[in-house]
């Protein structure tokens, strides 16, 4: 158990920063659950709309750092392929 001030300080914030970052990113798979959503659909139009707001999601994420920037890229270039090759 933490005894120090600054020990029990740190605890409180990894909770809350823990917390944040798990938001973020469950948000960001809610965005690229709605592109899978559309591509199962067969709507090619539905899930061009849905990529194009996931894509900056990923982003963000990889901009505060709960997403990896290789993993952001690989995601968003998976996506894109099973966009376009949607007939």
């Amino acid at each position: 158990m933490a005894n120090t001030p600054q020990a029990k300080k740190r605890i409180r914030r990894n909770q809350r920063r823990a917390d944040i970052n798990g938001a973020r990113v469950g948000r960001i798979r809610t965005f690229i659950k709605k592109v899978e959503a559309a591509l199962a659909s067969g709507d090619k139009a539905a899930a061009t709309t849905a990529l194009a707001a996931a894509q900056p999601e990923l982003q963000r994420g990889v901009a505060k750092g709960v997403l990896h920037k290789n993993t952001a890229s690989r995601k968003f270039s998976r996506l894109t392929k099973a966009v376009t090759t949607l007939a």
